[in-house]
């Protein structure tokens, strides 16, 4: 199926912005001319910083009337976006037809779209070179809207030539640069929740998780566990997948967090289990992680 007609020209128009105009001007220009194509009430583009635990809003697009939210949301943490966080990690395009429909788990995420009077909103993921950079989309405000598969691949594609014209052509080092240090939280945090209580902690400081029904258990190198209320599927978007990694279907481990790995456990020993820091019993690796395991601790 050809794409609809006010979008046969976007990847024109975004190639021609970004060649002809100063990097920023360019982004806005093309969240312009996406948003005003289909409806859309804000256009918008936001990025992590280099540990992936931050984010902030970078660029945005408003008709006249709707509110400006570009200054809002600076060095954020991502446990605020992490049911979406989940999906785009995983290089999907969310639709949210229906913002106060969003489930539970989403509470933080829905909370922050009502406060900008967000009806519905559609989010892609914007990666260069396997890395998740940013995010970009549309906000309907006015009455709610449905953007479909169409409109998502052609903002792909724009989102494509973004990442090329940001973070490609210069060192690794410059391109980190582009999210500026944040001056007040050196050290980004992910928070943990629960009935009544927040808990902020490093990455460094969680050993591991394990799935507790719809709830995870979060283990902590002092040696505290602490039940969160988001699945471990929503963890599994959230943590740096350089430095945590499954190895089970419910549970995850901090490979800095990994003592002993004994393959011939068990009576026939057969049976692959580790042992985590501050954890006083040994998990098992299921079959499908064993190799993945090996290589990423080095044996």
């Amino acid at each position: 199926m050809s794409a609809p007609a006010f979008t046969q020209d976007w990847i024109f128009c975004a190639a021609h912005a970004l060649l002809t105009l100063p990097l920023d001007d360019a982004i806005n220009r093309i969240l312009e001319h996406t948003a005003r194509s289909v409806g859309a009430d804000r256009g918008w583009m936001y990025e992590y910083d280099e540990t992936g635990l931050l984010f902030r809003n970078t660029h945005e697009w408003n008709r006249e009337n709707v509110t400006s939210h570009v200054n809002d949301l600076q060095y954020i943490s991502v446990s605020m976006i992490a049911w979406l966080q989940s999906y785009l990690v995983d290089s999907k395009a969310i639709m949210i037809n229906d913002v106060a429909g969003l489930p539970p788990v989403g509470r933080e995420l829905r909370a922050e779209f009502l406060r900008q009077g967000i009806k519905s909103t559609l989010t892609l993921p914007v990666f260069f070179e396997g890395r998740l950079y940013a995010g970009i989309g549309f906000d309907a405000t006015e009455a709610p809207k449905h953007w479909g598969a169409e409109i998502s691949a052609q903002l792909a594609c724009c989102a494509h030539l973004i990442a090329t014209a940001r973070y490609g052509h210069r060192p690794m080092e410059i391109a980190a640069a582009t999210f500026q240090k944040n001056p007040v939280t050196p050290e980004p945090q992910i928070y943990l929740r629960t009935h009544g209580r927040v808990r902020g902690v490093t990455l460094l400081e969680i050993t591991a998780l394990r799935a507790a029904r719809d709830y995870t258990t979060v283990y902590l190198h002092d040696g505290t566990e602490f039940i969160d209320l988001r699945p471990l599927s929503v963890w599994e978007g959230l943590l740096p997948s350089d430095r945590f990694m499954r190895i089970h279907r419910s549970c995850i481990v901090h490979l800095m967090h990994v003592h002993n790995l004994n393959r011939h456990a068990g009576d026939n020993q057969q049976r692959w289990e580790i042992t985590i820091r501050g954890i006083n019993t040994s998990w098992t690796v299921s079959r499908p992680f064993r190799r993945d395991l090996r290589y990423r601790l080095g044996v």
